[in-house]
């Protein structure tokens, strides 16, 4: 069940809820905003009438929520969450771009920034699988060095530096080289401990689906980060396994977690493109399923 208080709110009516709700075994959990605190009653929610915070003083509304997922919900907030990275406002209408920072290309000491990309995706942990390509003994060091010069220049450009981390021990690198947000990939959906480190931090964070997970599953992982304290999420589809082998732009899970979920969403199309299925038509079904930003391949132009 999810509490919403009134606006301004005191403290005595917020924790008049708070024991209301620890007399009958549960427990709660805050997000205070900058105008109202929603608390969700965390437990077995069935021992509760919503009539009864109702009636008690400065609550709004009760909401009994039928999903395993209560405070990414769309019921606790209808009209939707915006997540800023470096004044990048991912969920305020329009579209964000994001360009691959690996498929950039640099000419002398200057790098050449997408004029349109709103923010860049740096990969500086990924491994060659390759055991004998010259990434083989990757030199983490000289990677996060480099990882620091190019996000201070992308942050320089006023573009939002997106730092993808393939392990919990690279957090503090992206940390330390003023990442933006953090992006973690849908093979570490089902990394709990991952989640529970990212969800500690306040710092957005684009939680990818794997490739074989539901809707339930992704928004399962984004409430378990959510309690953790970070609000700032981004649900991220990367593709979702199709018939015949390869991926495919999962676009009814991208509209049925807008239509449940109040979190954001990207789209990642840079496994996507087939010949008969370019870049700017991927990006157009992604925008009408209602992603609010995608992450482009290398070399595609954005869609007129």
């Amino acid at each position: 069940m999810i509490i919403v208080m009134q606006a301004g709110a005191d403290e005595a009516s917020v924790q008049a809820v708070v024991s209301a709700i620890r007399s009958r075994g549960l427990s709660e959990h805050l997000s205070r905003g900058s105008e109202r605190v929603i608390i969700g009653a965390v437990g077995d929610e069935r021992v509760f009438d919503p009539a009864r915070f109702e009636s008690m003083a400065q609550v709004e509304k009760a909401i009994r929520i039928v999903h395993d997922w209560r405070l990414v919900s769309r019921e606790v907030r209808p009209q939707g969450t915006v997540v800023s990275a470096n004044g990048v406002r991912f969920g305020d209408g329009s579209l964000k771009i994001l360009a691959d920072a690996g498929s950039l290309k640099t000419s002398g000491s200057e790098t050449a920034w997408p004029a349109d990309a709103d923010a860049l995706l740096f990969d500086p942990f990924r491994l060659n699988p390759n055991p004998y390509a010259p990434d083989a003994a990757h030199d983490s060091k000289a990677a996060e060095r480099a990882l620091a010069r190019a996000t201070a220049a992308c942050r320089a450009a006023g573009k939002a530096a997106v730092v993808r981390i393939r392990a919990a021990a690279q957090i503090e690198a992206a940390l330390s080289a003023d990442a933006d947000m953090l992006y973690l990939g849908g093979e570490m959906l089902a990394d709990r401990h991952l989640q529970q480190l990212a969800g500690s931090l306040n710092l957005p964070l684009v939680l990818c689906k794997g490739r074989g997970d539901s809707v339930r599953d992704w928004l399962m992982a984004a409430e378990r980060t959510f309690l953790r304290g970070n609000p700032h999420l981004i649900l991220g589809e990367a593709g979702t396994l199709a018939l015949g082998g390869g991926l495919r732009l999962d676009i009814e899970a991208i509209a049925e977690a807008k239509a449940l979920s109040h979190l954001p969403v990207l789209a990642d199309l840079r496994h996507l493109s087939r010949p008969y299925l370019g870049a700017n038509l991927l990006q157009q079904l992604a925008q009408t399923a209602g992603a609010n930003a995608v992450i482009r391949p290398a070399g595609a132009v954005q869609a007129a």
